[in-house]
């Protein structure tokens, strides 16, 4: 579990507000929250930095689960333990819930859903540019190197080209990571390396 920030802490009522927002607003759930997420983490709370909200999507990307309850729970696990990781949890599915028990509610009814069709289809081609919006943010603390922007090549050959799984990729991706980092350790000198 990430460690709690006592540096920077949090309300429950605030952790449940800022993740029901998020859940109200969000057309498509998953990686369409992204950039909500990041946005209302990182730049307007500074709950999080770009490196450790980049940290925090592969851990929650990499556990069982939907990311965005796992984005909740660790968010709000790292602002007020336990308590602050149901607080924000609370707030990520109670709008979900609402809103899906009323379009129920209305389908039983016989109510023509033909403007809810129309409406999400204009919504589509807006989450697109927004999950694009959240990658070109993420990239500015991660692509340090030309190996993370082989990795980065590796990772959308393997999810476009390949449909591999998500998980594989980032598992993949880690594994990868650690083996160059081990092999660029043992090629480096021992003692000073200067010139005899």
């Amino acid at each position: 579990m990430p460690e709690k920030d006592t540096q920077n802490p949090a309300s429950y009522r605030e952790l449940f507000w800022l993740f029901a927002k998020i859940g109200l607003f969000t057309v498509g759930g998953g990686a369409v929250m992204l950039p909500l997420i990041q946005n209302a983490v990182v730049e307007d709370k500074k709950w999080l930095t770009d490196d450790e909200f980049a940290d925090m999507f592969a851990i929650t990307n990499s556990a069982p689960g939907a990311f965005t309850i796992n984005a909740a729970i660790y968010i709000g696990y790292t602002k007020r333990g336990l308590t602050g990781a149901t607080a924000a949890t609370l707030g990520m599915v109670t709008p979900s819930v609402i809103i899906i028990l009323i379009l129920a509610y209305l389908i039983l009814l016989g109510k023509n859903v033909e403007i809810l069709q129309q409406f999400f289809a204009g919504v589509r081609p807006i989450v697109a540019a927004l999950l694009l919006d959240a990658g070109l943010k993420l990239r500015k603390g991660l692509l340090k190197s030309r190996f993370d922007l082989m990795l980065l090549a590796f990772g959308l050959a393997m999810l476009l080209l390949a449909s591999a799984n998500t998980v594989f990729v980032i598992l993949t991706g880690a594994a990868t990571a650690i083996l160059y980092h081990r092999l660029k350790s043992d090629a480096k000198p021992v003692g000073g390396g200067g010139k005899a």
